[in-house]
C-alpha cells in the first residue's frame, strides 16, 4: 500500500426527513482511539440528540472498520454509513451522525436512507485527498551552495519537505518509492556530484 484516499477537510452536514434532523460529523482520523474520543465529544456537544451513531475506516488499507447503531434498529445506522465511507474509498475518516427524533417513525428503509444520505452530503462537501508514502533523503551541505541547490531542486520538480540550518544546511526531500535514483541523479546533478542524499525514513504526504 504506497497510496490511498482521504477526506480533503472536516466538514458537518445535516439532512431532515419528516421532521427527524440527522447531522453528520465527519472528520479525518488517523487512529480509532481519537474517533472514539470524537463520538464522546459530540455526545456532549449535542447532548439533546437521541442517537449519535458512529462508522470508522482506519489505517492506509482501511483495515480497521467498526460502526455502531446508537440504539436504532440493527442494520439501519451504522452499517449503511459505514457502507457509503467504504465506497467512497476513502480511509482515516470517522463519521457520526446525530439525531434529533421528529416524532414521526421512518422505518427500516427510511433510516437507512437518512443515515447514508448524511454521510453522503459530508463527503460530497469534504471532497478527498491521496495521501502517498514518500521515502525520506536527507541531504547536507554547505551554507555557500544550499540556496542555490534548493532552487534547482525545486524547479526539477523534487519534493523539498524541510530546510534546516547547523554547521551544515540540511534539505529533507521526499521521493516516491519508484523515484529514489532518479532523485539521487538530480542531487548529484546540481551538486556536480559533491553530495548525495542518504534515506532516512519514510511518510505519508497529502497530494
Amino acid at each position: 500500500m504506497t497510496s490511498y484516499l482521504t477526506v480533503g477537510r472536516d466538514v458537518t452536514a445535516e439532512v431532515e426527513d419528516r421532521g427527524s434532523r440527522f447531522v453528520c460529523t465527519l472528520r479525518r482520523l488517523g487512529d480509532e482511539d481519537r474517533a472514539r474520543a470524537m463520538v464522546a465529544e459530540l455526545r456532549r456537544e449535542h447532548w439533546d440528540a437521541r442517537h449519535h451513531c458512529s462508522a470508522f475506516v482506519l489505517g492506509p488499507g482501511g483495515d480497521v472498520q467498526r460502526s455502531s447503531d446508537d440504539g436504532e434498529p440493527g442494520g439501519t445506522a451504522g452499517a449503511p454509513m459505514l457502507e457509503v465511507l467504504r465506497g467512497a474509498g476513502v480511509s482515516d475518516v470517522a463519521a457520526v451522525v446525530s439525531r434529533w427524533f421528529g416524532g414521526t417513525l421512518l422505518g427500516a428503509g427510511g433510516l437507512v436512507r437518512a443515515y447514508g444520505g448524511a454521510v453522503r452530503a459530508a463527503l460530497a462537501e469534504a471532497g478527498t485527498v491521496r495521501r502517498s508514502l514518500l521515502t525520506e533523503l536527507a541531504l547536507e551541505m554547505d551554507h555557500a551552495e544550499a540556496g542555490r541547490v534548493e532552487g534547482d531542486l525545486r524547479a526539477r520538480g523534487v519534493t523539498v519537505l524541510e530546510v534546516s540550518y547547523d554547521a551544515r544546511v540540511r534539505l529533507l526531500l521526499a521521493a516516491a518509492p519508484g523515484e529514489v535514483e532518479a532523485v539521487t541523479h538530480l542531487v548529484a546533478s546540481a551538486t556536480a556530484g559533491g553530495s548525495l542524499p542518504v534515506p532516512v525514513g519514510e511518510r505519508w504526504v497529502d497530494g
